[in-house]
């Protein structure tokens, strides 16, 4: 099979390589991760051709003997000799019960350069916290931009493309399908959102009330971008007669942003500076998976699409991301990347004097000199000259920027 680089994740991992840590891709189950690491042992053989390699995929039968730390250990000892440049890539290592531990051995002999990958968040920070606080590195990886989503699919950017990208998503896995065919979009989605489902959240978290957990994957797909907290789910869900505690909804929302399924926001008050907690905004971490819950139906709920879709090239780009509150408002998002910051507005269409002046208006009364700008999916971009200094883009020009 052709594997198909994606140099922004490749050059990040190849960087940090034989620096002193683990490195840990970490994503939603389908978004590349174990294309990315193959592409990675690939690269070392072809670029260090006397070192070893020893690869391990958890999805294989060919790997099913290793089921603890024990079994790992044991392989990497038969794999890798102590005098020579070794590497160790894993992939999907949550599904070795213990693993945590052989890799501190590991790590502790310096015995090779550890990559692993891995799709529960909620696991990494529990499991390595606790027995490898210091010594791994982070690096998420996401479903396509829209760059690569032209690149996968072979397509020109148009605005027929843009909103191919907005209905379906960025799965990778996408590329095998015809994309115009609703029914093969729907059917591998379902595959992996009920994948996602059972083995990250249900087997790991031993989920007994899955109808809930369904429901409120729906719930969230409906209400992207919008405040949610446990207590107005809890009495939302009283409306339909389903009587259900704030403490076990904290826990399914937990484990569905662990499964990376979706991504909650925190709110962050612009002047104040100061961090918001309790009620928070949801985006998911791909397009298509939402719009499966929600019957694909994005004309509806086309501005919080681009919005989705904004936050999703924020993050892509490296990006932690915020929801700005103002003392008369709201900023979409508030950008942080070590000392930069940008605020964002998004709408839909410029289409009326009101929503101009809520757009800009909110982003004017920042008063900083940190980069404004307002996303639209108007056919054109451009500032206005009552708001100096705030800039405008097309939502197509927005995600092809670097930023």
């Amino acid at each position: 099979m052709n594997l198909i680089e994606r140099p922004n994740y490749l050059n990040r991992i190849l960087s940090r390589l034989n620096k002193g840590m683990i490195l840990v891709l970490i994503g939603q189950r389908r978004v590349g991760k174990s294309f990315m690491l193959r592409i990675l042992k690939n690269r070392i053989e072809e670029s260090r051709p006397s070192a070893c390699v020893a690869y391990i995929n958890k999805e294989l039968n060919d790997f099913g003997k290793i089921k603890t730390s024990e079994d790992l250990y044991a392989f990497v000892d038969e794999k890798l000799p102590r005098d020579k440049e070794n590497y160790l890539l894993i992939d999907e290592v949550q599904d070795i019960e213990g693993y945590e531990t052989a890799l501190r051995s590991l790590y502790a002999e310096e015995r090779c350069q550890i990559v692993i990958t891995g799709s529960n968040a909620y696991m990494f920070s529990s499991e390595l916290s606790t027995r490898l606080a210091g010594r791994y590195l982070e690096i998420p990886i996401y479903s396509l931009s829209y760059e690569e989503f032209l690149h996968f699919h072979g397509l020109e950017d148009s605005e027929e493309t843009l909103l191919k990208y907005l209905r379906v998503g960025g799965l990778p896995g996408l590329a095998k399908c015809d994309i115009s065919d609703e029914a093969e979009v729907r059917d591998y989605l379902q595959g992996v959102y009920n994948t996602v489902l059972m083995r990250d959240i249900v087997l790991r978290e031993k989920i007994r009330n899955f109808s809930f957990l369904d429901n409120l994957s729906h719930f969230i797909a409906d209400n992207i971008g919008k405040l949610i907290s446990s207590n107005g789910i809890s009495k939302f869900m009283k409306s339909q007669g389903e009587k259900i505690s704030d403490s076990l909804i904290s826990d399914y929302l937990r484990f569905i942003c662990g499964a990376m399924l979706a991504k909650e926001v925190n709110r962050y008050d612009i002047h104040g500076k100061k961090l918001f907690e309790q009620i928070h905004k949801y985006y998911f971490s791909d397009l298509g998976l939402r719009n499966l819950l929600t019957g694909f139906n994005i004309r509806g709920s086309i501005e919080k699409v681009i919005e989705n879709v904004v936050y999703h090239h924020l993050l892509v780009r490296g990006w932690d991301v915020s929801v700005g509150i103002l003392r008369a408002g709201e900023v979409d998002f508030v950008a942080t990347k070590n000392n930069e910051r940008i605020y964002i507005q998004v709408a839909y269409l410029l289409s009326t004097e009101d929503t101009i002046k809520r757009e800009f208006g909110n982003l004017k009364a920042i008063k900083d000199h940190y980069p404004k700008i307002v996303v639209t999916m108007d056919p054109v971009g451009g500032s206005f000259p009552e708001y100096p200094g705030i800039l405008h883009y097309r939502l197509r020009d927005f995600l092809k920027m670097e930023l």
